[in-house]
């Protein structure tokens, strides 16, 4: 049975969009089951929003002052209070000396 072409509901943007039947072979060959529920700019724009948060896009950054140097320095967290915070020289120090 030849695949045919599918016209799918984007779940994101609400617009439709054709699953080819490339497309199908491709998914049957990597063992994937489902349909993808995104359109091809919704996917893109989704794996561009993760990616930007785990290598250096748009994240916060806070003010401390290093427990060990006493230097000032910013990290990706909000500090508590109740644990010591490092500038990563030093936090990189303490990681080579374990």
């Amino acid at each position: 049975m030849a695949l045919q072409d599918k016209t799918l509901v984007c779940r994101d943007c609400g617009r439709e969009f054709i699953f080819t039947a490339g497309e199908q072979e491709f998914y049957m060959s990597r063992g994937l089951e489902s349909e993808p529920t995104r359109c091809k700019e919704c996917r893109l724009e989704r794996r561009r929003g993760r990616s930007g948060e785990r290598f250096g896009g748009a994240r916060e950054m806070h003010s401390a002052i290093c427990a060990a140097c006493g230097k000032e320095c910013e990290v990706p967290f909000e500090p508590r209070g109740d644990r010591p915070v490092y500038c990563s020289e030093c936090f990189t120090k303490m990681r080579s000396n374990r």
